[in-house]
């Protein structure tokens, strides 16, 4: 049997490609977890049999263990010191057992990840998987492939040239991921828990704080207060106007403005009185307006958003699914200098039939390209390139075109001779005051014909002569006044946090969405960043404790230090380490002078006890409970001084004053939004303190809450009477159970208030199943199906639209194994409510609780299910 080599990818549309260009499209696909693709080739000398798979991005997650994991119980300071656990990032697509079967007896192993930090550390999470159960042998098993674009040409060339995975690299990623989870959910959980616990309309559903992400949103808040306390000043500038050779010409002042009124009257009235102007000086020279550098990450975000519309998070998804399909090259590079290798010739060649700038290109190549212009070479990718020629059509229009159309232009701008134009400039003088005007003419367009947006105009002026007096049309005093800066635009904002080391090329998008998706800021028109008043705040507070928490230098420092862990000159543990030791004193001197934030958002937010409405009674104390619907939404009881979390995006009412048995308190209905939305009760304090182990669920939430990360659950919280095991209960599981569920191991649950539409609800995923349309009322039996063992449902239909015979009206029987029941069921997959992971390279959380299969009534036969009917 010949040697077999794994090859692993990204993303599974990379893996494909990879496959047809290594074996000229002579292979065979299968699909295990992930797709395959095996084909047979030589390898360092040998023949061999080729796999080639890949993972969904991360393979692993960072995380805190369970004991930690609940935010009621666990102090956040003790979140700096706690041990992390790497898990499973996507454990429904069972990556790790997928890479485990794939690698078991190959002899080698390919990487074929991204060319970045973050691929390096899939490298290692990949091998943490493969490597132990490959074939051991001799010299070196592991490979590294490096390439910047999926092209054939680039994967040959990788394939040629292959290395070794770098470590020190990963090790980088490694640091910033355990910084940014500690730091993250300590701040997060003890911010969300204090101002959640007392105003009613913060309208976010968590108060999140991240290294990078707040000092991102201090960028904007700093400038909203720049606009608020802006004082307006008039100024005054003299503007002569002359005319000649039918131009109007109006004349700069060298001065430029003045602020003191009477001062500028004086100059106006001594320009007027010489009543013309003396030309003292005219110049003219050639000037040019350079091509472009090679076109980075960070410089495509700004056009995209200044030019195109686009927000930067957006138009990243869209190079990144350009990059995949081959058209670009890898869009996340910090290089704008192409190497000396760069074949110009041979990407130009790509274009030359393009049906719009196939014309320029032919005439660009006939002339000779000239040389890209020097850049930055970041030693990471060569620039963002066009890789393929493409249409409107072929793209499919809309964004992705758009942006196509752009990164091609730029490259063909880059590699174009030099706009070249002449500037005249005319210089004057009158009662002692200085004056000019300017004047340009186009000799070459060179690059801006194919990026017009940039060319120069034409500004024509008639001929002027040294010592030639023209006499003054008008001296106008204009008078001006001084505007407050307009708020930052996504590309202001991104320069500024490229400038102070916030971020990476591919994070900075992320950490804008962020602060836009917690409510701290919104982008309106002109792609202006604006915050709101939670997001300033937050950074007032900030600022008013410990101004180091908004602003970029601590993290600018340890993005330096992330940097040397990458080249190898700094330990992984002595940085982060340091890092958490200066932010835990942080956080202990935050908590401790939190009541000068908190006066902050008593001025701005108001107190729970006067926000919402009664809805429904405290266990406790039998007094009524607020619900507060605003997000997040939640009960508050003033006499305990207590706050209840609930699901988030739906709708919550009163369970017709029913009470939980083993609290008392009032049990609420909460209805997902649709007509196939699922409605559950739920017992507030059970919610959110589930009182049986091994039934908890998260509902619209996830754990931690790191930094870029969703953040918005409360960890263990999340247990509503559907999955409640209570025996006696009779909203509990045990008593509305009634079959397993057959897409999952959940149990199918009576819908309470789904009347007069009855159906039975998954408890876990998004499975319906509508009961008959003509029942009267339907209730689960205590009985049980000697079957199946699931138990009997009884049905009373209306008397007018009975199907059973001789008029009957109740039915009672199983829903699996009663013919005629069975037939009048409707299996449907409704909204889902509830997602136990799903985690990619940059999303974060996870749903716990596992449930077996079959709960419903104790007794049902788990290999019984609507699927084998």
């Amino acid at each position: 049997m010949p040697p077999s080599v794994l090859m692993v990818a990204e993303k599974p549309s990379i893996a494909l490609s990879i496959a047809r260009f290594l074996s000229s499209g002579r292979m065979s696909s299968r699909r295990s977890y992930l797709e395959v693709h095996e084909f047979d080739g030589r390898f360092r000398g040998l023949d061999v049999r080729y796999k080639i798979t890949s993972v969904i991005g991360h393979v692993l997650s960072i995380d805190f263990p369970p004991k930690y994991q609940n935010w009621d119980t666990t102090d956040p300071f003790e979140l700096f010191g706690a041990l992390t656990i790497k898990s499973e990032a996507n454990p429904k697509a069972h990556v790790c057992k997928h890479l485990q079967q794939e690698a078991r007896g190959c002899d080698y192993l390919v990487l074929w990840l991204d060319c970045d930090r973050e691929g390096e550390n899939i490298c290692f999470e990949v091998m943490e998987s493969a490597v132990p159960v490959m074939r051991k042998g001799s010299g070196q098993q592991v490979f590294r492939a490096k390439f910047s674009a999926i092209s054939e040409k680039d994967i040959l060339t990788a394939m040629n040239g292959l290395g070794e995975p770098n470590k020190n690299e990963a090790l980088a990623v490694d640091a910033r991921q355990e910084i940014d989870l500690k730091v993250g959910v300590a701040f997060t959980r003890f911010q969300t828990r204090y101002f959640q616990g007392k105003y009613g309309n913060l309208d976010s559903s968590v108060i999140s704080y991240g290294p990078c992400q707040t000092p991102t949103l201090g960028f904007c808040v700093e400038r909203h207060l720049r606009i608020t306390t802006f004082v307006p000043e008039p100024f005054w500038i003299v503007q002569p106007h002359i005319s000649k050779g039918g131009h109007q010409l109006l004349l700069e002042w060298e001065r430029n403005r003045l602020f003191d009124r009477e001062v500028a009257l004086m100059f106006q009235k001594m320009v007027t009185d010489t009543k013309s102007v003396r030309v003292t000086d005219v110049s003219k020279k050639e000037d040019r307006k350079h091509r472009p550098s090679g076109l980075n990450t960070v410089d495509m975000l700004k056009v995209a958003s200044s030019a195109l519309g686009m927000g930067p998070h957006h138009a990243m998804q869209i190079a990144e699914r350009l990059y995949i399909q081959g058209y670009i090259s890898y869009p996340r590079t910090e290089s704008t200098a192409y190497s000396a290798s760069f074949d110009v010739q041979g990407a130009l060649s790509l274009h030359r039939k393009h049906p719009i700038w196939g014309d320029y290109v032919a005439s660009l190549m006939a002339a000779g390209p000239h040389t890209p212009k020097s850049g930055v070479d970041a030693g990471d990718h060569p620039p963002i390139t066009p890789m393929l020629s493409a249409t409107e059509s072929e793209l499919g229009g809309g964004d992705a075109w758009r942006l196509f159309e752009y990164v091609t232009r730029h490259f063909l701008g880059s590699v174009s001779p030099d706009c070249k134009y002449t500037r005249t400039k005319v210089s004057f003088a009158a009662g002692g005051e200085k004056f000019s005007v300017s004047g340009r003419a186009v000799i070459s367009p060179g690059f801006t014909a194919v990026m017009p947006w940039l060319a120069v105009a034409d500004e024509s002026l008639p001929t002027f002569s040294v010592g030639e007096t023209i006499s003054l049309s008008e001296v106008e005093l204009y008078q001006g006044r001084t505007t407050a800066p307009d708020y930052l635009t996504e590309s202001e904002l991104i320069t500024l946090m490229e400038k102070h080391g916030i971020g990476t090329d591919a994070s900075i998008p992320v950490h804008i969405n962020n602060i836009c998706e917690r409510n701290y800021a919104q982008v309106q028109s002109g792609r202006r960043v604006v915050p709101t008043a939670l997001g300033i705040t937050l950074v007032r507070g900030y600022q008013t404790i410990d101004i180091d928490l908004c602003l970029p230098d601590i993290r600018r420092f340890i993005e330096q230090q992330i940097t040397l862990i990458a080249k190898g000159q700094m330990d992984y543990t002595r940085v982060v380490q340091h890092a958490l030791q200066e932010f835990s004193a942080k956080f202990n001197y935050f908590v401790a002078q939190i009541e000068r934030m908190d006066a902050l958002f008593e001025a701005q937010f108001s107190p729970l006890a006067d926000s919402g409405k009664p809805l429904s009674k405290c266990g406790k104390c039998s007094r009524y409970m607020k619900y507060i619907a605003m997000r997040p939404s939640r009960l508050y009881c003033a006499s305990c001084e207590e706050v209840h979390h609930l699901p988030q995006n739906g709708a919550i009412k009163l369970y017709t004053e029913l009470t939980c048995p083993l609290d008392n308190f009032e049990l609420v209905i909460f209805s997902l939004a649709g007509p196939d939305g699922k409605s559950y009760p739920l017992c507030p304090y059970c919610y959110n303190h589930p009182p049986f182990e091994g039934a908890e669920v998260i509902f619209g939430g996830v754990g931690s809450g790191k930094d870029g990360g969703k953040g918005t659950g409360k960890g263990s919280r999340g247990m509503p009477c559907s999955i409640c095991p209570h025996p006696t209960c009779r909203h509990s599981m045990i008593q509305q159970g009634v079959c397993s569920c057959p897409e999952c191991d959940g149990t199918l649950v009576l819908d309470p208030i789904s009347a007069p539409k009855w159906r039975l609800d998954c408890n876990k995923c998004n499975c319906l199943v509508y009961l008959p349309h003509n029942a009267h009322r339907i209730s689960v039996s205590k009985d049980h199906c000697d079957d199946c063992g699931s138990a009997l449902l009884e049905v009373n239909f209306n008397k007018n639209t009975t199907p059973l015979t001789g008029g009957a009206t109740l039915h009672k029987a199983c829903v699996l194994c009663d013919e005629l029941l069975h037939s009048l069921v409707e299996v449907k997959h409704g909204k889902a409510f509830f997602k136990r992971s799903g985690r990619g390279r940059s999303g974060r959380g996870r749903g716990r609780g596992r449930q077996s299969r079959g709960r419903g009534r104790g007794r049902v036969d788990p290999r019984m299910s609507f699927r084998d009917f």
